[in-house]
């Protein structure tokens, strides 16, 4: 855990079980899969565990939790899901409470954003876009080929990188492991929300600089004043 000694420059923010509860969506592709695999269809919540990692490792959980499937090789799963998804993208996802109102009050106190997802671009921006997110972002680092996925910090450091800042001058906000150990190998604090899908672990298992109940709690947590958020919310 990496320990916050000046206000930060830039805040990073993970998507999926941090700004927007993507699993509905998620799990409706994971089930028109498994229909065209002869397989069962999967609880929310089982899809819920296998979010955060890549769609790659998503697609490899399902095909190991759904016994009696027609054999498939992962590739072709994986071809399934991508079409699936990109039509189920956005239709029943949600923002969580506070995310606009926090980054719209992180914008008002002069903090470059980035979002920083281990979501391809092509699900990851139209997703923002679907929600209006996306105009609160100075750039969006996702996961694709040349880059490898969170837990490494290599999208971290890429999205510092755009914003014009050193790893130690942002902040992480996450939902998960995944992201305290990609901040914590980037060398950069790191703020987990309470909520989200934490990947199977328990919501407090990660180490961290702090817990948070919804993101517009973060301004306050960075050292801002009631009357500066006053202002900028």
């Amino acid at each position: 855990m990496v320990a916050i000694t000046k206000r930060p420059q830039a805040v990073l923010v993970d998507l999926d079980g941090t700004m927007i509860d993507s699993a509905p969506d998620i799990a409706a592709a994971v089930n028109r899969m498994q229909a065209q695999l002869d397989g069962p269809p999967l609880p929310l919540d089982t899809v819920r565990g296998f979010i955060g990692w890549g769609v790659a490792h998503l697609v490899r959980q399902v095909l190991g939790h759904a016994p009696g499937m027609r054999p498939t090789d992962e590739a072709t799963a994986l071809a399934l899901f991508e079409r699936h998804y990109l039509d189920c993208n956005g239709r029943h996802s949600t923002i969580y409470p506070g995310v606009l109102r926090g980054l719209t009050m992180l914008r008002g106190l002069g903090y470059a954003l980035a979002c920083v997802t281990n979501k391809p671009r092509p699900y990851a921006e139209p997703l923002l876009d679907a929600l209006g997110l996306s105009p609160c972002f100075d750039t969006v680092a996702c996961g694709e080929p040349a880059l490898p996925l969170k837990p490494h910090p290599a999208l971290l450091v890429a999205a510092c990188r755009r914003l014009g800042a050193q790893p130690v001058q942002c902040v992480m906000v996450g939902d998960s492991g995944v992201d305290a150990t990609a901040a914590g190998r980037a060398g950069m604090p790191v703020y987990l929300v309470r909520y989200g899908y934490h990947n199977g672990a328990a919501p407090d298992a990660a180490p961290c600089n702090g817990y948070i109940d919804a993101l517009d709690e973060l301004p306050a947590l960075l050292g801002h004043a009631p009357a500066a958020l006053s202002a900028s919310g």
